[in-house]
């Protein structure tokens, strides 16, 4: 997760509060998402960038995950996300993510 992206999530968590607070994934695979889940919930695990030390515990979601994909309209499903449950194998990310918010 690049500095740009820890910045915005920090300034959403001190503005909304992390509580309030739920990241959803795009595109990406496993060990990706294992980092991005990392960062917004134990802190940057490079000790370089805004989320470095902070311990947000904002549960981390794949926008394919059916947890989320249920609640986008079937229209907007359709038209934005069908070629990516094609091409994206969700489960890998699924257990990854599911485990980050187990530890929650």
């Amino acid at each position: 997760m690049n500095f740009e992206n820890q910045g915005v999530i920090k300034r959403l968590a001190d503005q909304y509060g992390p509580e309030n607070l739920t990241v959803v994934l795009g595109n990406g695979e496993a060990n990706g998402v294992e980092v991005f889940a990392e960062t917004v919930t134990e802190g940057d695990p490079s000790y370089a960038g805004p989320l470095a030390g902070v311990a947000l515990k904002i549960p981390v979601y794949h926008v394919l995950e059916e947890d989320v994909i249920s609640q986008v309209p079937k229209k907007l499903r359709d038209e934005k996300l069908q070629l990516s449950l094609l091409v994206i194998d969700v489960e890998p990310m699924h257990q990854v993510l599911e485990a980050s918010r187990a530890k929650l």
